[in-house]
């Protein structure tokens, strides 16, 4: 089977709101014409498209076929979706040219997180019978799972702050003082809400060596879930990253972007994939920076994929998660061959 490379990505800007629709359509057309600039490839050279989003999100059924107006009405396309992050969608299209179906893939992503009551719309992941009707916001779920963590001695609220000092820029000392937003977590301990998009292109190794110097090859790629009853599983931990870790070879990582809405999760995500303190993490800032829904996973994916692309990592930990409280983690590896 062909090794598959990452050739190309771009994202739409990261902003509180956007004036658009909810299909995703004004975020998706610049960010295509980008990556094509990019690479120097044009929709006739893209062999599958797959997308990640959400309907609940975009308040309507079928929000993704909307969304393939941004391709256009020709030439027919080979096209499909998953509804979630499309760090899943990439996975898809991975799989797609490992199985040596089609050469090229473009994945994307969008949401258009302004739209509604991001807690609430939320919700409607968790149980359906015993949770979702008690409407548990995201981020009250979230302060559980830090509250658990201070308790047990894991982690402090210090801890918490440092993470967020890395990416606001702000002092420890000053973020500590601020108030409590939903106690344990204060407001810089939760990922803002964002509208974005974002896309990336695969190819063949051999296909990447002539569309940019560096392609960052995809030496394995893993996802695992666990359980959605939040009370059958330890919060404190991340099962399913852990088990994705060590199919994987993550040694000799320097660098990781990790998918962590919140500060105490990263806190949980760099133990469970055993990263030490020789990895650089989030240069980019992560999704405490900007958290566009469905898109942020995939973008993880393709800022590391960027740091290779430049030559500024050599072998490098991209992640990204669904669900409540960590549920659900994919892990991939990316290196410069």
């Amino acid at each position: 089977m062909p090794d598959v490379a990452i050739a190309g990505f771009a994202q739409a800007p990261n902003v509180r709101e956007t004036p658009g629709t909810t299909n995703g359509v004004e975020m998706l057309v610049p960010i295509f014409a980008e990556v094509f600039a990019q690479t120097g490839l044009s929709k006739q050279d893209i062999g599958f498209w797959c997308s990640g989003s959400s309907d609940y999100l975009a308040g309507r059924a079928f929000s993704f076929i909307a969304a393939v107006d941004a391709i256009g009405a020709f030439p027919p396309i080979h096209e499909s979706h998953v509804e979630m992050d499309a760090a899943w969608a990439l996975y898809e299209a991975w799989l797609k040219i490992k199985m040596g179906e089609v050469e090229t893939a473009l994945v994307y992503g969008f949401g258009k997180s302004s739209a509604g009551r991001l807690r609430r719309v939320l919700a409607l992941q968790l149980d359906p019978y015993v949770v979702t009707p008690l409407w548990p916001d995201s981020i009250s779920i979230a302060g559980i799972q830090a509250r658990l963590g201070l308790e047990a001695g894991l982690w402090s609220e210090k801890d918490l702050a440092e993470v967020a000092a890395r990416a606001t820029g702000k002092e420890v000392s000053e973020l500590l003082d601020s108030p409590y937003f939903a106690d344990p977590l204060r407001r810089h301990d939760i990922a803002p809400i964002t509208d974005g998009a974002a896309v990336i292109v695969l190819s063949t190794v051999e296909r990447a060596r002539d569309i940019v110097e560096r392609p960052a090859v995809i030496a394995g790629i893993e996802h695992r879930v666990d359980s959605p009853v939040l009370g059958a599983r330890d919060l404190t931990r991340s099962p399913s990253a852990e088990a994705a870790a060590k199919a994987l070879d993550l040694d000799g990582a320097d660098l990781a972007e990790l998918h962590a809405p919140f500060t105490h999760q990263e806190l949980i995500l760099r133990s469970a994939l055993g990263l030490g303190d020789g990895v650089k993490i989030n240069p980019s800032g992560g999704a405490l920076a900007a958290n566009p829904m469905f898109s942020a996973g995939l973008a993880r994916i393709g800022e590391a994929a960027q740091r290779i692309h430049r030559g500024e990592s050599r072998k490098a930990v991209a992640h990204a998660t669904s669900g409540p409280a960590l549920q659900q983690n994919l892990v991939t590896v990316l290196e410069a061959r």
